[in-house]
């Protein structure tokens, strides 16, 4: 039984999702082509390039937004949070934001992606609604399995943020989670876990990191209140480790995914892949480290 096994320990977020599984052998040209039904490939880029993160080659996956914005991805997807604030890029999150800008760039799969981020775009613009994504979803020639599973994240997402803000489904209006970039690591995760014919999905308890988080709503801590929502349920990690690791669209991810949270199960690994975050941290390479293989 082919098993797919997260091993969370830096944390998750959609680009390290991404990132991990092109690493472990996911096509990422058939990637960018399955997302193209979308019919939103004019609202972006997608990029992809080796990394190295304290010492561990990862995969490092980006989506450049096109629409006068020239990037967005580059701040480690901690603007996934829903709190309806504006994607101010005021990333001010105790973080040390050390981008690893400085890594091997020889692997590079980008366009015009020069890393030179003047972080006061609004990204006032492409928020959807929770009607508009699934309508978006529904209407692309997807799989059935495909649309099902980006479906039911954006389900865990919505959810959460209308208990947070005491409203139903219906009438959430997704910001940030919204926009392309969080799109596409949805729906582009749900593609590649389907590519890969995985027939069962695994985790390790998520460590979400501790300290707090500047959003629109003020100072919020870590884990962040919609983050925190999703994982309810789901066995957290203690850390020490001063920083959002899990954002609510990796924790997303991992909950309508994953159908157990576990120790490293016994599986006889066939493929290995660590999809890298931006930030970097002293002590840990800061990836998503994801191990594919038989499960008798």
């Amino acid at each position: 039984m082919k098993t797919l096994y997260f091993d969370c320990f830096s944390g998750i977020s959609g680009d390290m999702v991404i990132g991990a599984l092109i690493d472990a052998g996911a096509d990422p040209e058939f990637l960018a082509e399955e997302l193209k039904k979308l019919k939103i490939d004019d609202e972006y880029e997608l990029g992809w390039k080796k990394v190295v993160k304290n010492g561990i080659t990862s995969t490092k996956f980006d989506v450049i937004l096109l629409d006068s914005i020239s990037v967005n991805n580059a701040d480690d997807h901690s603007h996934e949070h829903t709190h309806s604030h504006d994607h101010s890029h005021d990333h001010s999150h105790e973080h040390t934001h050390s981008h690893d800008h400085n890594h091997d760039h020889s692997h590079e799969h980008m366009h015009n992606h020069d890393h030179s981020h003047d972080h006061s775009h609004s990204h006032s613009h492409h928020h959807r609604s929770y009607k508009d994504i699934m309508k978006l979803i529904l209407e692309a020639d997807l799989s059935d399995n495909v649309k099902n599973t980006a479906l039911n994240i954006f389900e865990k997402i919505g959810r959460a943020e209308g208990h947070i803000h005491g409203m139903p489904l219906e009438q959430v209006h997704f910001h940030e989670v919204g926009a392309v970039d969080s799109i596409i690591d949805i729906v582009g995760a749900a593609i590649l876990f389907h590519h890969l014919e995985v027939s069962v999905i695994k985790a390790s308890a998520i460590p979400v990191g501790t300290g707090r988080i500047k959003i629109d709503h003020g100072i919020y801590p870590v884990p962040a209140p919609a983050t925190l929502e999703i994982l309810k349920g789901i066995p957290l990690e203690h850390t020490n480790i001063r920083g959002e690791l899990t954002t609510p669209t990796g924790a997303a991810i991992v909950a309508a995914m994953a159908d157990e949270f576990c120790a490293f199960p016994s599986l006889k690994v066939q493929a290995i892949g660590y999809g890298a975050g931006t930030k970097t941290f002293a002590e840990h390479p800061n990836v998503l480290r994801v191990i594919i293989g038989e499960q008798a």
